[in-house]
């Protein structure tokens, strides 16, 4: 084509227009011809396959993007896709020293017309009836050229050689294939049939327009504007010049410069790569030379094939975009995991199990520290009133049960949400099912986890009756949990083989400090089917100093008590003062030391609470990232692969504008 130049291989980010494209792609021929210098030639590789060369890798791309994409992608999106790598694997296999270029047209445009005068001869059949041309009929200046055709699906009885003229003409149009096809708006649909079937197979194509109808609707909607990015494979010529007077023909073809921009298409103008848009009178002869000479340039480039499979991937990479890229950032956030974390962790009651560990834990030191009197009145009060540690309230009601599946199921709905947001659709769909998968058994997940670490019956069985200060009570709480773990590590949505060893870790841990404040209320059968004894909570080293100081109080009380009564029984000297002193000491010393006990305690009850609170959390934690965070991790980790794909196809692209 006239002023087409040679552009360096740049990697172009993606354009949303209808843009031309171009690639610096060197080439040479690997099929043996059968010109006199057949035997001189080297081996030659396809035309859009070079070596190094941009489209190789991109076909490539596009080949792992089509097979990572199956399961989650529409077979029928998917479609153009396979379409190109399989005319592209077609083309491989044919000629690359032969480049295919089709004349279309609409009726009555004179491209048989132009067809006979670049072949030098009456090919072609032209004249007044129309549709003149039925079938395609191709013209090869060069032998070798069968395979090419038989893809075409042109018969041997069409194919034609053209008249041999001037030796330097016959020698730059070496390697064309010259295709007339049926025209584009013909009465009879078989026509418009094949010319749209060659159309798609061709590596180049010369539109004819005339006077009349170089503005028809049915060419540029149909023909001109879906293919503008394949600008630099397009030839538009406006035929018939002869007939129009004076200027008028640098007007039309002006104004058909135009209609070509608004359709997308770049025109190569100036020594930019783009459509070739000239005039001629095929019936005169007039431009038909200097379109040969475009004509021959362009064929002994050889880069028609590669320049069209290139514009063909920036076409399915356009229809593929909306199920690839998305605007904005995409993923899962460490805010939405630590949300998801705090949902699991109210539903299965980990903050209530810290309190009511908490207060276990204060407990156990007003028992040991206090005096025997309050311990004695305690004990009585606990058999009168139930929801005290010696009576356990029994199992959450379903009210609660189903409060609690509630929350977890809009835990999960909620991080499905936030893990698809942004995301294209088929993507953000598989996202949603691997969570909605994975939350499939999680409620009795964490009710088995909450069972095995607490000894309760359900996820909000943790929070038990009113107990001591107005809140439940941790339950009947184990230490040990069996060898069998939680139901977390089995099934759930994704692989969760790397994760139970955590898990298993996690719940140890947790059972560890929750059983430590169930001490002094028996054992229960564990999770691995042993019966386990539950262990008292660690003490402070200060507690046997408060014991004994508490034992001496106790002493003094009573001591002081036997002293008075022997004086009162006169067994003893008389005088009161040293008794009462002694049994004073005894009485207000005791509740002081129990109030130091309890002020002393406060802090470690606290950070036993929070301990407790935080193992259970990260049982809970630990279960919904096997069941659900791991498989919708696993789905944004496709849909990452896929995408680094897609830019694969299209950041060598050689679209230009």
């Amino acid at each position: 084509m006239e002023g087409r130049v040679d552009a360096p291989d740049v990697t172009a980010g993606w354009n949303d227009g209808l843009i031309a494209r171009r690639a610096d792609v060197r080439t040479v021929s690997d099929e043996p011809g059968t010109g006199p210098d057949d035997d001189m030639r080297a081996p030659q590789v396809e035309a859009y396959v070079p070596s190094g060369g941009p489209l190789r890798p991109r076909l490539d791309a596009l080949r792992e993007l089509v097979g990572l994409s199956r399961a989650r992608i529409d077979a029928d999106a998917l479609a153009e896709a396979g379409r190109v790598l399989d005319e592209a694997a077609a083309r491989r296999r044919l000629s690359s020293r032969h480049t295919v270029v089709a004349v279309a047209g609409a009726s009555g445009s004179g491209k048989s017309t132009l067809f006979n005068a670049l072949a030098g001869a009456q090919i072609s059949e032209t004249g007044l009836r129309r549709p003149t041309t039925s079938t395609p009929l191709a013209c090869s200046w060069t032998d070798g050229a069968a395979g090419l055709l038989d893809r075409l699906a042109i018969p041997g009885r069409l194919r034609r050689r053209p008249q041999q003229g001037a030796a330097g003409a016959d020698e730059a149009l070496q390697g064309l294939v010259l295709v007339d096809l049926p025209d584009h708006d013909s009465a009879a649909a078989g026509h418009r049939e094949q010319a749209d079937r060659v159309l798609a197979l061709v590596d180049a194509v010369i539109w004819v327009v005339d006077p009349e109808k170089y503005a028809d609707a049915a060419l540029h909607e149909r023909y001109l504007r879906p293919l503008a990015g394949h600008a630099e494979v397009t030839f538009v010529v406006l035929n018939q010049i002869d007939r129009l007077p004076g200027d008028a023909a640098e007007q039309v073809l002006d104004d058909l410069r135009r209609l070509l921009d608004e359709d997308g298409m770049a025109l190569g103008e100036h020594g930019e790569p783009g459509a070739t848009v000239m005039p001629l009178s095929a019936l005169t002869g007039e431009g038909v030379g200097e379109l040969r000479d475009l004509l021959g340039r362009f064929v002994q480039e050889r880069r028609a094939a590669a320049l069209r499979l290139s514009a063909d991937l920036d076409a399915a990479a356009a229809r593929l975009r909306p199920l690839y890229v998305t605007e904005g950032r995409t993923g899962l956030g460490e805010r939405a995991r630590e949300e998801f974390t705090d949902r699991l962790a109210e539903a299965v009651g980990a903050a209530a199990a810290g309190q009511a560990a908490e207060r276990e834990w204060r407990g156990n030191a007003g028992r040991a520290c206090g005096t025997p009197w309050l311990r004695l009145w305690r004990r009585y009060e606990s058999t009168r009133r139930p929801g005290r540690p010696e009576c356990p309230a029994g199992p959450a009601s379903p009210e609660e049960r189903l409060t609690a599946r509630q929350g977890v199921e809009q835990a999960v709905r909620i991080l499905a949400e936030e893990a698809a947001r942004g995301l294209p659709a088929p993507w953000a769909q598989a996202v949603r099912e691997a969570a909605v998968t994975g939350a499939q058994g999680l409620p009795e997940a964490l009710d088995e986890l909450v069972t095995s670490v607490t000894g309760v019956t359900s996820v909000t069985g943790v929070m038990g009756e009113e107990g001591p200060g107005g809140s439940g009570g941790v339950v009947g709480v184990v230490g040990v949990v069996g060898a069998d773990g939680a139901g977390c590590a089995d099934g759930g949505g994704g692989d969760a083989g790397g994760s139970t060893g955590v898990l298993r870790a996690a719940m140890t841990r947790a059972a560890g400090v929750l059983g430590a404040s169930g001490a002094g209320h028996g054992g229960r059968a564990g999770a691995g089917g042993t019966l386990t004894t539950r262990p008292r909570p660690p003490r402070p080293g200060w507690w046997p100093a408060a014991v004994l100081a508490q034992v001496s109080m106790t002493l003094l009380q009573v001591i002081g008590v036997l002293w008075l009564m022997g004086r009162i029984a006169g067994v003893l000297d008389p005088g009161f003062l040293a008794p009462a002193l002694v049994t004073l000491a005894g009485v207000v010393g005791g509740p002081l030391v129990e109030w130091s006990c309890s002020a002393a305690a406060r802090g470690p009850a606290r950070r036993y609470g929070q301990e407790a609170e935080r193992r259970l959390r990260e049982a809970a934690a630990a279960c919904g990232r096997v069941r659900v965070l791991d498989p919708v991790a696993a789905e944004l980790v496709r849909y990452r692969e896929v995408r680094e794909r897609y830019v694969a196809v299209t950041e060598f692209s050689t679209t230009v504008r």
